[in-house]
């Protein structure tokens, strides 16, 4: 692996923390230029001087994936400090925190789930496919998506279900769109997992804009991290398994140098959920609710 990396410069959208972090590190263990962009101020000063203290060559920039103008400057920076970027990682995302009936929830939480999660995966497209086309070698787009929404239906998140939908809607097109031009830009879905991945998605509260501030303290749901979710998990007398965000860079980073498009790991259960679906559509049962576990 460590081959295909050395001498790339990668572009990780929310990079300092969680999936991003790690896939950061990994690339940059291999030989990567590694280019963060971010909005959680104290990981970016975190992963800054990490990646320092194991003198992988980097640069750090603030930015927001609502805004094209902002991931353009990213980009900018990238070419500036090392001329060409060969990956990128639309990683950026958020949870909304959101409980409840759907009918009740802050509008406030679908405009930011979808501004994040939806349009920071939209806009990347725009910022970097027009720049990744145009390079002679191989480069690669990654995006981060979710198994619930992409393949299944958990009926606990609804809107970020619903972003994570889109999302890969538009990440299986990308690919599409590319395969029938012939272009030499090699789409890949990354599906963190196979269990609940321990990362702050579910303390995403933590960069909430001003903007979008619904009053509330933390997650209605009552869970700010998957310490939180393991120990509601006890209590309903089942043991929840997690995965670290390391075995998803290192996932991710083993498929990429083979073009795969889908960069996922699965688990017999996971299988077992999307056969169900399938049998579902196919044969026209009534739904039934999966479980997160």
């Amino acid at each position: 692996m460590s081959d295909y990396y050395q001498g790339k410069t990668a572009i990780i959208t929310g990079g300092a923390s969680g999936v991003g972090r790690s896939i950061a590190f990994g690339l940059g263990r291999a030989g990567a230029n590694v280019v963060i962009g971010d909005v959680d101020t104290n990981a970016m000063a975190a992963v800054t001087a990490d990646l320092a203290a194991e003198q992988i060559s980097h640069r750090i920039e603030h930015c927001d994936v609502t805004s094209a103008e902002s991931l353009q400057a990213l980009l900018d920076a990238a070419l500036e400090t090392f001329n060409e970027v060969d990956i990128v990682f639309a990683n950026a995302g958020i949870g909304a925190g959101e409980a409840g009936p759907i009918w009740g929830f802050s509008e406030k939480d679908w405009q930011w789930c979808f501004n994040v999660n939806l349009w920071g995966a939209v806009n990347s497209i725009n910022v970097f496919m027009p720049y990744l086309v145009t390079r002679p070698d191989r480069t690669h787009i990654v995006i981060t998506g979710s198994g619930n929404g992409a393949y299944m239906v958990l009926p606990d998140v609804p809107i970020y279900t619903a972003t994570k939908a889109a999302v890969h809607s538009i990440t299986e097109n990308l690919h599409y769109q590319v395969q029938m031009g012939g272009l030499p830009v090699v789409v890949s879905a990354l599906f963190p997992g196979p269990h609940v991945v321990e990362t702050g998605l579910f303390n995403s509260g933590r960069v909430r804009p001003e903007e979008f501030d619904k009053g509330v303290s933390g997650n209605e749901t009552g869970i700010n991290s998957v310490e939180d979710m393991k120990r509601m998990a006890e209590e309903y007398g089942f043991d929840l398994k997690t995965t670290h965000p390391d075995e998803v860079a290192e996932m991710a980073l083993a498929g990429l140098p083979n073009g795969d498009f889908w960069l996922l790991a699965h688990t017999d259960e996971s299988k077992a959920k999307i056969q169900r679906r399938a049998d579902m559509i196919i044969n026209k049962t009534t739904p039934i609710p999966e479980s997160v576990g």
